[in-house]
């Protein structure tokens, strides 16, 4: 069969789009899958989501890593699903919609998508680095000279090094810009490479720089290789909560390839 596809980009962290909402897609196809995100074989991306019913929500969002395994939340790909369900006139400017991690909301005006993200009421802080679940587990470490720091290869080592060992962990490399403005590169598992920009990675990082005293400011600048992020949220006793990622979600294009 011919699949319908759309190409969406999030600061540079690019994913397949599908609609299905007829159940046409076969989700075990994991092989299927893996090559249709493979940047030479088949489209290209980072991931790969489907838009579906929901009972309770307005769609379900169901995202598959670039290896074709249903993975963890996806914080870049939750604001282009929400732009995609928009366009297919599934919502208006506002809305509720539930992925792996649970229910999120979502608002969407002139390209730039809101998404809100998770409570976090857990950060562990170690000496070198910080580790916290934003929806997706995230290793995040202050470096100097980022522009030119390894990523892929020290990432790798982090990402598959103890403690995290086969399950892993997206690995989040900083640099302090000034008191409220951070640049971050992301290794990521399940692509097992650097992208672009990550959501739930910059997420990861405004609540730690905030938790460990980098900055004390609750909206923070995240600058990626894909372009800026903004994350919000307010913080007590019990950790951080109305947890906001602000950024740009488009359209690339509209495609068919054989499924």
């Amino acid at each position: 069969m011919n699949m319908t596809f759309y190409k969406y980009q999030g600061t540079g962290n690019d994913f397949i789009m599908v609609d299905n909402r007829l159940q046409t897609i076969d989700k075990n196809n994991t092989k299927g899958i893996e090559r249709l995100c493979d940047r030479r074989f088949g489209i290209g991306a980072d991931g790969f989501i489907l838009l579906e019913n929901d009972e309770n929500s307005d769609f379900k969002m169901v995202y598959y890593n670039a290896d074709g395994n249903e993975s963890s939340m996806c914080g870049n790909g939750g604001r282009c699903i929400v732009a995609f369900a928009k366009f297919l006139g599934i919502i208006e400017n506002e809305t509720e919609f539930i992925a792996i991690d649970g229910l999120h909301n979502a608002k969407v005006n002139d390209g730039i998508v809101h998404l809100q993200m998770q409570d976090v009421s857990k950060i562990e802080e170690f000496e070198a680095h910080q580790f916290l679940d934003t929806g997706s587990p995230h290793h995040v470490e202050l470096v100097s000279g980022i522009s030119n720091f390894e990523v892929k290869s020290n990432g790798e080592k982090i990402r598959y090094g103890a403690p995290y060992k086969e399950v892993g962990s997206n690995v989040n490399f900083v640099e302090q810009l000034d008191a409220d403005n951070f640049a971050v590169r992301t290794y990521e598992r399940g692509v097992e490479d650097e992208t672009l920009s990550c959501g739930t990675g910059v997420t990861a990082v405004a609540i730690a720089m905030h938790k460990t005293g980098k900055t004390k400011s609750n909206q923070i600048s995240l600058k990626t290789q894909g372009g800026q992020l903004k994350v919000t949220f307010n913080n007590d006793d019990s950790g951080y909560n109305n947890i906001w990622l602000v950024g740009s979600a488009e359209q690339v294009f509209k495609g068919e390839i054989e499924w």
